[in-house]
């Protein structure tokens, strides 16, 4: 159906793909850990993070942000002193802002030491900062939609692929992990789940590929968590399939997104599926050590397949 842009909201999306080099945390304690999700006015999930043994404050979870990221208000409340630039690149565009160390960050019972966190305004982000995946790699993350929990452990100690109807193997690149057997209405298209957003954004070579089976020509604009905007074409992707997934109805943001020329994915058809797409299914998992991402269908429809009635799972977006 046509999307009017006026009830297309701007989208905060992709905190922080960097152009910055030397930063990894380190990990301490291994025990599975399981914390609240929170939703914010635009669908995004936030979770607990403490910051230099203080808070607990609010952390929008991104999967597609390389860095976990801080609040310029957060910081200036820690007394924690600018210690470099960098140059983040995000959905609307590049910017360089300040950064500061973060000597601890605490997630649950999980501790990570020595993180490089550059600094945006939280009235941008909407939180008082982004957790990356530079907090997560090496990690299973499972978000658990139901039961509105997210936990943070080792494949094994999450029980490995057991209970997850659809597991489909992506590619990693620049820490991203990147699903390429996916398919948009008769093109193979690159997938990163993204749930710091909650549209999908595609790129122009998918928006040029996809104009040749069916047009759209509603206007929107989309905000980076930056504070940048970039205007975008409002499209619809009839039907994404992905492994076993079927999802029918995807409403798409079209943009000149420089996230995607990080990524090497400008000149091929890509996405960043958004929270509206992902959160129709109970539960979803992000593997970065074994580059599986995994979906857990409705009850009713996992039954469905157990019972080899109907070999793949479709669902409208609304």
């Amino acid at each position: 159906m046509p999307i009017s842009p006026l009830l297309a909201p701007l989208v905060p999306l992709l905190a922080a793909i960097p152009v910055i080099a030397g930063q990894t945390g380190t990990l301490q304690g291994s025990n599975v850990d399981v914390v609240g999700l929170q939703k914010d006015l635009s669908g995004r999930m936030t979770v607990p993070v403490r910051v230099q043994e203080k808070g607990p404050f609010r952390f929008l979870v991104d999967t597609g942000a390389q860095n976990t990221v801080l609040s310029t208000d957060l910081a200036a409340r820690l007394a924690m002193p600018t210690k470099s630039r960098a140059t983040l690149v995000g959905v609307a565009g590049r910017q360089q802002v300040d950064a500061v160390s973060v000597d601890q960050l605490d997630i649950g019972r999980r501790s990570y030491y020595g993180l490089f966190a550059p600094l945006l305004e939280g009235q941008n982000i909407g939180a008082d900062g982004i957790l990356g995946i530079d907090s997560l790699q090496g990690q299973r993350v499972l978000i658990d939609f139901d039961k509105r929990l997210m936990a943070i452990g080792d494949a094994k100690e999450l029980g490995g692929n057991r209970g997850f109807e659809i597991v489909v193997t992506a590619r990693r690149r620049s820490g991203q992990l990147i699903v390429t057997n996916a398919n948009i209405d008769g093109i193979s298209t690159n997938v990163v789940i993204d749930t710091g957003a909650y549209d999908t954004i595609g790129n122009r070579a998918l928006q040029n590929a996809i104009s040749k089976r069916h047009k759209g020509n509603e206007k929107t604009s989309i905000r980076s968590v930056t504070g940048q905007e970039i205007e975008a074409d409002i499209g619809l992707g009839r039907n994404l399939t992905m492994g076993g997934i079927s999802i029918n109805n995807m409403r798409i943001a079209y943009a000149d997104a420089p996230a995607f020329e990080v990524l090497e994915l400008s000149d091929k058809p890509a996405i960043l599926l958004g929270m509206r797409e992902l959160q129709v299914f109970r539960r979803i998992a992000i593997d970065f050590s074994t580059r599986k991402v995994m979906f857990d269908l409705p009850r009713d429809v996992a039954n469905k397949l157990d019972s080899g009635s109907s070999p793949i799972w479709t669902r409208s977006v609304g």
